[in-house]
C-alpha cells in the first residue's frame, strides 16, 4: 500500500510523541508527505484532539468522518466568520481583512452565494462542456512525447486557468495572473517560498484588487452578462460591496476554481501510477471514468482542512470546546476513516459509493463549483484515454508547503513516443 511508503520499514515518529505534542497543522508534514500516521493515530486514540501549542495558537483537530460532518453542518455553533478568523487555521489578518462569502454566516452568506451560483447551474455547465473538451484536447495534443515534462504546469494549471479566465471573462492572454494570485492568496510566507513576507503577499493581492476593480468598472457600466464579475456588479446583493469584500470574493472564486481542480488533475495521475492495477482497469473500461472522478477527489482531498470558531461552549465526543476556540475539520483524515469508508487507504476506481467523501464539505458551505470540478476531471480523463496508453510519473512529486492546500508544485511525467 503506497499510502505510507515514506514510512515503510520504520515506525513513524507519529507513534513516539506524547499526544499533546502532535501538531498535524505543521506544513512540513504535508510537503514531506509524512502526515498519514499522525492522523491515523489521532483517529484511533484522540479523534477530537487539542493541540495546545502551535504557530497558529491552540486548536482542536476533528479527524473522523461523522464528527467532521457534525461540525460542518452546525453553523449555529461553529462559525466561518472572517472577523473571528475565517476558514483556515491561519487567522485572517485583522489589519488586512478579506471578507468572502465562504467566511460568512447566514443570512449574508446565503445571499452572496446565490449571486454567483448560476454560473454552475446545469444548463451553463452544458454550455461549457464543449469549450472544456476542445481546450483539453488542444493542451494534450501539444504535450511532448518521449521526454520528461512538468504535468502540473503543462496540463493541470493550464486547463484550470483557461476555465477561470472564461468564468471571469478575464483577458485570456493574461490568464496566468490568476494562477499567481491563487498561489499567493494561500501561500505561507517563507524564505525561498512563493512569497517571502506578509507585506509582499499584501502588495500582490492589492495588484489583484486593482486589476479586478478595473474589470468591475467596465462591467457595471455595460449590459449584464453571464460572467462572475458582471453577476456581482449587477446584483443588488453585491453591487455595493466594500472593496475588501469584493477582493475577498474574487480570491475565493479564484482559489475555489483553481486549486481544487488543478490538484485533483495531478492527483489522478499520481494515484493511477501508484495503483497500476486500477490504471489497467481504466484502460480496459473507460466507462469507469464517472466513478473514478469522485474517487480521485476523495483520494487527493485538495483542501486538507476547513476551520470553524466556536460561538458558544459546546461538547464534541465528551471534549469541552470553549467559546472562541479554533476547531479544524481535517477532511484529509475524514476521507481515510475506516469506520465511514470501506478500505479507505485504497484507490478503487469502481467503488460502490464513490461520492461518499468530504472533499467538497457539507452543509451550507458545500463547494458551489463541485459539479464543474467533476466535469473538468471527467473530460480531461476522457480526452487522455483517447490519446495516451500511459502517463508515467518519472519521480517523486514536489508538494505544496501548506496544511491547507494539499497539492503539487511539480510532477515530472513522460508520455511514450
Amino acid at each position: 500500500m503506497s499510502v505510507h511508503r515514506k514510512e515503510a520499514g520504520t515506525r513513524s515518529p507519529a507513534y513516539g510523541l506524547p499526544l499533546d505534542k502532535i501538531n498535524v497543522a505543521d506544513p512540513e508534514l504535508f510537503r514531506s508527505y509524512t502526515f498519514w500516521p499522525y492522523f491515523e493515530r489521532l483517529r484511533a486514540e484522540d479523534p477530537v484532539h487539542l493541540c495546545p501549542e502551535s504557530d497558529y495558537g491552540p486548536y482542536w483537530s476533528v479527524t473522523k468522518y461523522n464528527d467532521i460532518m457534525a461540525v460542518d453542518t452546525n453553523h449555529q455553533v461553529f462559525s466561518s466568520e472572517a472577523s473571528l478568523g475565517g476558514i483556515t487555521i491561519r487567522n485572517q489578518q485583522q489589519d488586512f481583512p478579506l471578507p468572502m462569502f465562504i467566511a460568512m454566516d447566514p443570512p449574508k452568506h446565503d445571499k452572496q452565494r446565490k449571486v454567483v451560483s448560476p454560473i454552475v447551474a446545469p444548463e451553463n455547465l452544458e454550455r461549457l462542456e464543449g469549450t472544456i473538451r476542445e481546450r483539453a484536447g488542444k493542451i494534450l495534443d501539444e504535450l511532448p512525447r518521449g521526454e520528461t515534462f512538468d504535468w502540473v504546469d503543462r496540463v493541470s494549471i493550464e486547463l484550470t486557468t483557461q476555465m477561470l479566465a472564461t468564468l471571469f471573462d478575464f483577458p485570456f492572454e493574461e490568464r496566468r495572473k490568476l494562477t499567481r494570485w491563487s498561489d499567493v492568496a494561500t501561500a505561507i510566507p517563507a524564505s525561498g517560498g512563493i512569497i517571502e513576507t506578509e507585506q509582499q503577499k499584501r502588495e500582490e493581492l492589492l495588484e489583484c484588487a486593482a486589476y479586478f476593480t478595473r474589470l468591475w468598472n467596465e462591467r457595471v457600466n455595460a449590459e449584464p452578462k453571464g460572467d462572475l464579475i458582471s453577476m456581482m456588479a449587477h446584483s443588488d446583493v453585491t453591487r455595493n460591496m466594500p472593496p475588501q469584500e469584493y477582493l475577498g470574493n474574487v480570491i475565493l472564486l479564484i482559489v475555489g476554481g483553481n486549486d481544487t481542480t488543478r490538484n485533483s488533475i495531478s492527483g489522478g495521475v499520481v494515484a493511477l501510477n501508484e495503483n497500476p492495477g486500477e490504471y489497467a482497469k481504466l484502460r480496459d473500461n473507460p466507462g469507469l471514468i464517472p466513478s473514478m472522478v469522485p474517487e480521485i477527489i476523495r483520494w487527493q482531498t485538495p483542501l486538507a482542512h476547513m476551520r470553524r470558531t466556536a460561538l458558544a461552549d459546546t461538547e464534541l465526543r465528551g471534549k469541552k470546546i470553549r467559546k472562541g476556540d479554533k476547531v479544524i475539520m481535517w477532511y484529509v483524515s475524514g476521507n481515510r476513516d475506516e469506520e465511514a469508508i470501506e478500505n479507505p487507504n485504497a484507490f478503487i476506481i469502481d467503488r460502490a459509493r464513490p461520492r461518499q467523501h468530504l472533499s467538497f464539505g457539507f452543509g451550507i458551505h458545500r463547494c458551489v463549483g463541485n459539479r464543474l470540478a467533476e466535469m473538468q476531471l471527467r473530460i480531461v480523463w476522457e480526452e487522455i484515454l483517447k490519446r495516451f496508453k500511459t502517463i508515467e510519473v518519472m519521480g517523486e512529486p514536489e508538494r505544496v508547503y501548506s496544511s491547507f492546500v494539499k497539492g503539487y508544485v511539480n510532477l515530472p511525467v513522460r508520455i511514450a513516443a
